[in-house]
């Protein structure tokens, strides 16, 4: 079976699905910064282009394909629209990416079809761009099914929870089994994924570990980092000098921001800020810093080989909108098995 990875960024699903053994032929994506990333580290070309101006013409040409009848095709469209940090009513631009997506899958009837989203996305209220996606596959004779799944009970060392969406041309469809949870093999841990790593001083790069960088971090916030116990501790032990004016007057919310990762339980979810620990529990569990741009990659799955390019900041994006590269290969390995 061979594959497209439309909204491939660095290339976490590609490189699953190459895992997996499916041929990736392929990568489209609008940020020329991921090209490097990509190509460096599969054997897949990148197309920097917007899906929404892809033309079935334009596609064959491009993925040197006349035909899709054994191919599937990946879409990981950006979640922002469908995410529940998002409080704006406005339509976000971004989800006429699924319905351009939509109209590929319709005009190039592509054997399969994988999507890989945040669970919001199912749950927008009336005839959302979901259900009309739906919608499209049952026209066009496509069994499916779809169901939030956790990244970690197929053995990626991170609590993230997303709705994925399988769907193939005139076959019934199932939902990949766990691997990993109660008696199956056990969660794979922050300590399984990052602890081999040397240690690296707040905004500072290994010399000899690619993307081993970290963020600087400020006087204060150094402070708080050496009052907030090792392996999960929180804000809740800082004196009141250096309590946010926020979390002041007893607040008790929000306690993962600026708190430490545990050592022997799956990461919290990383985001495209995940390098800060002013974006959620990001601390080291022992080191006074945020978790390295490696050690995210690693807690996202990436084998340590996996080189990024790019400014630290945009890395970190890079890194945090990937699909993980053990769930992409859970779900490739499914999808052949299903067809």
């Amino acid at each position: 079976m061979k594959a497209i990875d439309f909204f491939c960024g660095a290339g976490g699903l590609t490189h699953g699905l190459l895992n997996a053994g499916i041929e990736v032929v392929g990568g489209f994506d609008i940020d020329e910064e991921c090209r490097e990333t990509y190509e460096h580290n599969n054997a897949a070309s990148f197309h920097s282009i917007d899906i929404r101006d892809v033309s079935l013409k334009e596609l064959k040409s491009r993925s040197r394909l006349r035909k899709f009848d054994n191919v599937l095709f990946a879409g990981c469209a950006p979640c922002q629209p469908f995410s529940q940090q998002r409080k704006s009513e406005t339509v976000h631009h971004s989800t006429t990416l699924l319905t351009a997506f939509g109209r590929l899958i319709e005009e190039a009837l592509p054997r399969a079809v994988v999507i890989e989203n945040v669970p919001g996305m199912a749950r927008v209220k009336g005839f959302s761009t979901f259900r009309r996606f739906l919608h499209m596959l049952e026209k066009n004779g496509y069994g499916y099914v779809y169901d939030v799944l956790d990244a970690k009970k197929f053995g990626v060392p991170q609590n993230r929870r997303r709705l994925v969406l399988i769907a193939i041309r005139s076959k019934e469809v199932s939902i990949p089994i766990n691997t990993h949870g109660r008696d199956l093999q056990p969660f794979r841990t922050v300590r399984d994924a990052i602890s081999h790593f040397p240690e690296v001083a707040a905004g500072k790069t290994h010399p000899k570990v690619p993307n081993h960088s970290t963020a600087n971090i400020s006087e204060i916030n150094l402070q708080r980092l050496q009052y907030t116990p090792l392996n999960g501790g929180d804000r809740r032990t800082w004196p009141k000098r250096l309590q946010l004016d926020c979390h002041k007057n007893g607040y008790e919310g929000h306690t993962d921001v600026y708190g430490r990762m545990f050592w022997d339980l799956p990461a919290p979810t990383l985001t495209a800020r995940c390098y800060s620990i002013s974006n959620g529990r990001y601390g080291h569990p022992e080191q006074d810093r945020a978790i390295s741009l490696r050690e995210a990659a690693a807690l996202q799955s990436f084998p340590d080989n996996y080189q990024f390019f790019g400014s630290n900041t945009h890395i970190a994006q890079q890194i945090g909108n990937a699909v993980p590269v053990r769930f992409a290969a859970a779900l490739g390995m499914h999808i052949k098995d299903l067809t």
